[in-house]
């Protein structure tokens, strides 16, 4: 019994720290006309909540709908530091971290 529940443990640790965890509640987001005019079709996104660590696009994360990889650094990992290197990284309302790229667009970071 001992064997069996460290084995599980031991399993559960690996995929946690090592493996990919997508969220598995999805939004569907409707296409829609940005105010300068770009259309933006349909697309499907995991639902909102307070990290990154179970986004389509976090490495090493894959979106099952279209089949491309993560890029983006985990919240807190030691990757998440070189986000907006050089800019000055601004701190929202509800506490997520910003800066403004070269077109004066918002750009948000992980979580340092």
């Amino acid at each position: 019994m001992k064997k069996l529940i460290l084995t599980s443990i031991l399993g559960l640790f690996t995929v946690f720290c090592f493996g990919q965890y997508t969220n598995s509640s999805i939004v569907k987001v409707n296409s829609y006309t940005k105010r300068n005019g770009t259309q933006v079709q349909g697309y499907t996104k995991t639902s909102p909540n307070k990290t990154n660590w179970d986004n389509y696009s976090t490495k090493p994360n894959n979106n099952v709908y279209t089949g491309s990889k993560g890029y983006k650094a985990r919240d807190y990992s030691p990757a998440s530091n070189n986000y907006g290197a050089g800019k000055t990284i601004n701190t929202g309302a509800r506490g997520g971290q910003y800066y403004y790229n070269s077109n004066g667009n918002k750009t948000y970071v992980p979580k340092r």
